[in-house]
Parts: structure tokens; C-alpha cells; sequence
């Protein structure tokens, strides 16, 4: 999507190779009219599934798959990643690792949100290694929920989380996948799927 893109290029800053910070426009500050555009796109690569429901991880995937849902006229569902005690006993879980944060955490959805019925796009703001898609895919294999796509808004093509998720046979479609990075010689995206 040469939208998001030009947008990274623009505002994004690179800590080194493996860092990208978005934060002005995506996940801390959000730019409402890029999400809603990130947002129609997704629907475009996936209007044909049968979607009935978009699951997310807290917190940066929200607003994203909310802007998504807003197109599919679905409810978004978002996993969360610690335990509050309005959530209830009655839980799906999988462990989990944040590469940003750099810590464990274990990632919960409650039971009343997912069932066999429902056919899941998983949303969410970065792909690197892949550690918060594989944990969605633990609770919905426990849920029984059958995951149609995932959509991603950045992915870091040059971590092996895509290439992983694509290799099972699952339907990945990241707006922006970056190549490489740096702090001097900037961002390199690959050919874009869609």
C-alpha cells in the first residue's frame, strides 16, 4: 500500500535495524484517515471470506481493525494481555513474547467471544517473528474458530515471522513489508502483494 509507505518514509524512524517507530501516526498518535484507508484496503483483500468477526491484539491492533470492521460490519474482538477480573474464569489463553517490550506475557480471550460459527481475520500492526500471530492461532485453535486471513499493517520481511505463517498455508496480507532498514540508508519495502 504506497499510502502506508510513503507515510513510513516520511514520519517513521529507524533505531537501528530492527526497530521502526510509527508511533506518530499508528500506535501512539494515530492518523484516523491513513487507518481508515489501511482499513478499506483490508477489506478489499479480504470482502470474499465469509468474515464474521476481527481479532486483535491489545493495544496497537485495535484501532486498525476497528477501521477494518467498520467495512465489514463485524464486531472486533481483541486479545487481551493480562488478566482483569471483568473478564471472567471461562478463558481461552496462549503464552506469549513481545519483542518490543521484551518480556512474557500470556494473551487471553474470553470464551463467550470465539466459537466454531465464527470465521476470524486476524489483524494486527507488525509481523517480525511472529510470536503474537502464533499465539492467536493457539486460541483459535482451542476456540475451534476458523482464521480466513491475517492482515497485517507492517511486516518485517526481514525477520522470518511471514515467511513462517505463509509456509503453513494461511492467507497473510501485509500493506507494507519491509525489507530492509537503517538508520543511515533508510527503508527498503518489498514489491507490495496487493
Amino acid at each position: 500500500m504506497k499510502l502506508l509507505e510513503e507515510k513510513i518514509r516520511q514520519e517513521g524512524q529507524v533505531i537501528g535495524t530492527d526497530i521502526l517507530k510509527v508511533d506518530m501516526f499508528l500506535n501512539h498518535q494515530i492518523d484516523v484517515n491513513l487507518l481508515d484507508e489501511m482499513g478499506k484496503e483490508f477489506y478489499r483483500l479480504f470482502k470474499d471470506k465469509g468474515i464474521n468477526k476481527i481479532l486483535t491484539v491489545e493495544s496497537s491492533g485495535i484501532a486498525i481493525a476497528v477501521m477494518a470492521a467498520k467495512y465489514f460490519n463485524v464486531p472486533v474482538v481483541f486479545a487481551k494481555k493480562s488478566s482483569h477480573k471483568n473478564v471472567g474464569n471461562e478463558l481461552y489463553s496462549a503464552h506469549s513474547h513481545s519483542f518490543t517490550h521484551g518480556k512474557d506475557y500470556e494473551m487471553i480471550v474470553s470464551k463467550k467471544y470465539l466459537s466454531p460459527d465464527d470465521n476470524i481475520l486476524f489483524i494486527d500492526d507488525f509481523l517480525a517473528g511472529g510470536n503474537a500471530a502464533f499465539s492467536v492461532l493457539d486460541i483459535l485453535k482451542q476456540s475451534g474458530a476458523n482464521l480466513v486471513g491475517i492482515g497485517i499493517a507492517i511486516e518485517k520481511g526481514f525477520q522470518d515471522g511471514g515467511k513462517k505463517i505463509r509456509e503453513m498455508g494461511i492467507e497473510l496480507q501485509s500493506l507494507a513489508i519491509v525489507e530492509e532498514m537503517d538508520e543511515v540508508e533508510g527503508i527498503n519495502f518489498r514489491n507490495a502483494e496487493c
